[in-house]
C-alpha cells in the first residue's frame, strides 16, 4: 500500500471493495427512489448498511467463518 508495508492488498481485493461501495451505492439510491415514507428509508438503508458491514467484517476477519473469510 501506499502509506504503510503492514497491509498487502492485490488487484482482487480492491476489485472486491470497490464492488461492495458500487453495490452498496446502487442499492442506497435504489431505496431512495423506491420509499417515499422517510421511516421505511430510514429502516431499508439502516438494513443496507447492517448487511454492508457485515460483508465487510467477514471479508477482512471471518467471524462467522464462512468459506470467503479473511485472514
Amino acid at each position: 500500500m501506499q502509506f504503510t508495508d503492514e497491509v498487502h492488498w492485490t488487484g482482487s481485493d480492491f476489485l472486491v471493495a470497490g464492488t461492495l461501495m458500487l453495490g452498496t451505492g446502487l442499492l442506497a439510491e435504489g431505496i431512495l427512489r423506491t420509499f417515499t415514507k422517510r421511516s421505511h428509508r430510514l429502516a431499508w438503508l439502516g438494513v443496507l448498511g447492517l448487511v454492508l458491514l457485515l460483508v465487510w467484517v467477514e471479508l477482512a476477519v471471518g467471524v462467522f467463518g464462512t468459506p470467503f473469510a479473511g485472514s
